[in-house]
């Protein structure tokens, strides 16, 4: 088994289609255990709207409430990198993710500062230690194989590529080019 840590923002075109084209190949990779790390591309308090903090923060009351976590992604990256929606309010995000979560719920806990530090950690991790420039990128915490583990960063401009992202699955999971 192998386990990756994704590194992305809702606010990133590169990330959305990055994150659907990983969901999409994750079946046939059933040894492959991701664990999802929003950040935020420009975190506060860079001048650079719209800042996604509260995206983030929703991400694990979202967890923590049990949602469906297909759906809660589909919407959060269509809200924000497809219609560009300013994501900067608490009740913004409640609309976005309306049918996906109480919205009082959702807006009572995101008022709170619930899961505030979680967003601080992630971009210490991606950018501080992880060694992340673009998002998205991939980092592997556990591997089973000989040698240095893989990695997968995007391109400033590119993000990665369908193909970029099953030839790092393959390597993850020790299955050489022939078989996958």
């Amino acid at each position: 088994m192998a386990k990756i840590q994704v590194f992305y923002d809702y606010e990133c075109p590169f990330c959305k289609r990055g994150y659907e084209a990983l969901t999409e190949l994750l079946p046939d990779y059933p040894d492959v255990d991701i664990e999802w790390r929003p950040v935020e591309s420009h975190p506060r308090p860079e001048d650079h709207p719209p800042h996604t903090d509260l995206c983030v923060r929703s991400y694990y009351i979202a967890r923590e409430l049990k949602a469906d976590m297909k759906a809660f992604h589909a919407a959060m990256f269509k809200a924000v990198a497809g219609e560009r929606r300013d994501v900067e309010k608490p009740e913004v995000i409640a609309e976005i993710l309306k049918g996906i979560l109480d919205s009082e719920k959702l807006t009572g806990f995101l008022k709170s500062g619930k899961y505030a530090g979680q967003v601080s950690e992630n971009n210490d991790t991606a950018y501080e230690t992880k060694g992340v420039w673009y998002v998205p990128a991939f980092r592997v915490l556990e591997y089973a194989h000989k040698g240095p583990a893989p990695l997968l960063d995007a391109k400033g401009g590119a993000g990665v590529s369908k193909d970029e992202i099953k030839t790092f699955l393959d390597q993850v999971s020790g299955r050489s080019q022939a078989e996958g």
